[in-house]
């Protein structure tokens, strides 16, 4: 079920694992994004077949197509209730969907270019997004308005995630006071992983800039691992682990192979990292 390939040598070491489980039949080309509904039950995913499904996760069977975007969907992810489905696209629309009938019950309208990434604030009363157009919005889902821009780069914004920032941390004072439609924004951190080559942490509620780190390639995700520890991965194959209090100098540079780092997850006591290779 599994083969481990060395060189002691060089000190390097990969384990490659058999899938127990293959499904071949939901899409048709390359899975761009894929999430698992909290319970385990149901998948979501999106490929360059241009389609976005929903499946159950014990078998592969499909239960819904959820059709609404023009062009490729490029981001997909349940809200914890798992019912409900946030999707982005190369249309610049951002969309809620129910799980149950494929309903696209919210669309949200506001970037200029594709959307590449989004997050979910807590329960999911207020999502994020990021986009080509180098912003990163925050959403009110209960009346579908942006409630502001969180962060505009002037450079592509590639993935984002929240999360709960050390208490020790100066996130910023709000140069006015928050709209009350903004739920669960205080004390936490929006990473922002730039094309620009940069890795920034703003205070989701102030929008002040928190930090910046500059890495060797565009930066095409991020992660936090602890309210302390938080991953950016390049283009170029880098994982830097910074600790957000001081972002001067990385934790550690992993570097397995120059095939660009596509997307990373917190597992266990460390992560799940995906290459292009």
């Amino acid at each position: 079920k599994s083969i481990l390939i060395s060189c002691p040598h060089e000190n390097v070491s990969t384990k490659f694992l058999a899938p127990y489980t293959t499904f071949c039949r939901i899409h048709q080309k390359s899975v761009t994004c894929l999430d698992i509904s909290s319970g385990g039950g149901l998948g979501v995913s999106t490929s360059t077949d241009g389609t976005m499904k929903i499946w159950q996760a014990a078998n592969g069977e499909i239960r819904r197509l959820l059709e609404g975007h023009v062009y490729d969907v490029n981001c997909c992810r349940f809200f914890p209730s798992g019912l409900v489905v946030l999707s982005g696209g190369m249309d610049a629309q951002l969309k809620i969907w129910s799980a149950e009938d494929a309903s696209c019950v919210v669309t949200f309208k506001g970037h200029k270019g594709g959307i590449l990434d989004t997050a979910i604030v807590d329960r999911g009363r207020n999502v994020l997004s990021c986009s080509r157009d180098g912003t990163a919005r925050l959403w009110d889902c209960g009346k579908s308005s942006c409630l502001g821009v969180i962060a505009d780069c002037g450079s592509p914004v590639n993935g984002i995630a929240v999360g709960t920032a050390d208490n020790s941390l100066n996130l910023g004072t709000p140069e006015e006071a928050p709209s009350e439609r903004e739920i669960g924004t205080g004390g936490k951190i929006l990473l922002l992983a730039r094309e620009d080559k940069k890795l920034q942490g703003v205070g989701l509620q102030s929008r002040q800039p928190v930090f910046l780190f500059v890495g060797s390639d565009a930066f095409n995700c991020c992660t936090f691992l602890s309210s302390t520890y938080i991953l950016g991965g390049t283009q170029d194959g880098n994982i830097y682990q910074l600790d957000v209090r001081n972002t001067n100098t990385p934790i550690q540079t992993i570097h397995r192979s120059g095939a660009p780092v596509l997307s990373l997850l917190p597992y266990r006591d460390g992560f799940v990292a995906s290459q292009g290779n």
